[in-house]
């Protein structure tokens, strides 16, 4: 995966981690720490609408 700067991970409980990434074309990534070759993309204005939602708790009925 040349160009992705992929972060440190992200972890729950046990090993469920998870690590977002971006390249200099401005996508983002996220894959499962360990398994980068396996990754999601779509542009930054996407995980940050996700990120924005879950803080406003759109999605608190998963907990």
């Amino acid at each position: 995966m040349p160009g992705i700067n992929w972060d440190d991970p992200f972890c729950g409980e046990g090993n469920n981690c998870f690590r977002i990434g971006t390249d200099p074309a401005g996508n983002a990534y996220i894959a499962v720490a360990g398994q980068e070759d396996h990754y999601l993309t779509d542009t930054r204005e996407a995980p940050r609408t996700l990120i924005h939602d879950i803080k406003a708790g759109k999605a608190d009925h998963l907990l």
